[in-house]
């Protein structure tokens, strides 16, 4: 079963748990005549919101690339992880109010056997669905079941919070249900904001993990006649759709064929063992004890170890002008680009007087 119909399924149990969860306590209302349990059966279907824009986000998220979208339409099911966590941090907001006015305007509640069964059931179905679907959307990489899940573990704890207060109510008689309300709904809007941050993030475009860069570049150094890998780029446009560049250093001397044959293989590589779509592009460099190749050398060391420079790469000597380029790639310490870039010029200038140079400022994006 692939990706997104595990998703749908679990969502569509989310989806009968609920609506199961709001028959109990629908029937058990009606029989009882208690109008709050009638009223908490409303808001279990209510929840069951959370799977339906699950699903949907899932639906349109699966709909193949067009000529709008070349890359498809992946990035709908952060969307809906969105839509989920607002969702949860309006829930939290909500309950927050009611809970201090539960403080301002102290009442006293009154539970009955029957409510707290219903009670007891509510958060028994809540951490099960809760701990299940949450744990599923971390299996699949799904940011909306993993809101989804968490959703149902906060309802699970603000029923808890409720049955605690009820203990303590009916043993000493003190009435804490605003307080324990209060401080639930602040941890649910803290969660919530937290929540947010993924797929906020995930349409932002984040940086990838250090560990994955370095499994690309690994895989990008284990083939024949690469010096060195920069400029790693991956963007996410879905969880199953990664586009990707990456830059090569090559001998000065590798023919055309040479080159096309390598960089074939590594994006087949790529794909296959990463999912990614990569293109690469190349960088010469000189090879052997050859003077250029010495003054390469130089010049590369010489850049890194200024102060400043995390990385220098992709020298080139332009004989007509005998001018050299550089990339290098300023550390965290360097706030201002230009003066970063006109420092390193003329310290080069003045390590190598008789060439001119150009810094090429590049930046680190993984």
């Amino acid at each position: 079963m692939d990706r997104n119909k595990k998703i749908i399924r679990v969502s569509i149990v989310g989806i009968l748990a609920n609506v199961l969860l709001a028959a109990f306590k629908a029937l058990v209302g009606l029989l009882s005549g208690a109008i709050a349990i009638l009223m908490d059966a409303v808001n279990n279907l209510s929840d069951a919101l959370s799977s339906v824009i699950t699903i949907v986000g899932t639906k349109l998220s699966a709909r193949p690339a067009d000529q709008k979208h070349p890359f498809g339409h992946g990035r709908v099911e952060y969307l809906s992880a969105i839509v989920i966590s607002l969702i949860v941090i309006a829930a939290g907001v909500t309950s927050l109010v009611e809970s201090v006015k539960k403080i301002i305007n102290p009442t006293t509640p009154s539970y009955t056997t029957l409510t707290l069964v219903v009670i007891i059931v509510a958060i028994a179905v809540k951490l099960v669905l809760g701990m299940f679907v949450k744990g599923q959307g971390k299996a699949l990489k799904s940011d909306a079941l993993i809101a989804s899940g968490a959703d149902a573990l906060f309802d699970a704890i603000v029923t808890l919070s409720t049955l605690v207060s009820a203990g303590i109510m009916l043993i000493w008689d003190i009435n804490l249900d605003g307080i324990f309300g209060t401080i639930i709904s602040l941890v649910i809007v803290k969660a919530g904001v937290e929540m947010l941050a993924s797929p906020l993030g995930e349409l932002l475009g984040t940086r990838i993990s250090p560990e994955f860069a370095q499994q690309l570049k690994d895989k990008a150094l284990s083939f024949d006649g690469v010096y060195g890998v920069y400029d790693i780029i991956v963007n996410n446009y879905g969880p199953n759709t990664l586009i990707g560049s990456l830059h090569i250093s090559v001998a000065e001397n590798a023919t055309a064929r040479e080159l096309h044959l390598l960089t074939r293989s590594m994006s087949e590589a790529f794909y296959r063992d990463f999912g990614i779509i990569m293109t690469i592009g190349i960088y010469a460099v000189y090879t052997g004890d050859t003077p250029m190749a010495r003054l390469q050398k130089a010049v590369v060391q010489a850049s890194n170890d200024h102060p400043g420079v995390a990385q220098a790469h992709a020298f080139y000597y332009y004989a007509e002008k005998n001018l050299i380029t550089i990339d290098l790639v300023p550390d965290e310490s360097v706030k201002d680009i230009q003066a970063f870039a006109d420092t390193m010029n003329q310290f080069l200038h003045e390590q190598f007087p008789e060439h001119k140079f150009s810094v090429v400022v590049d930046f680190n994006y993984s």
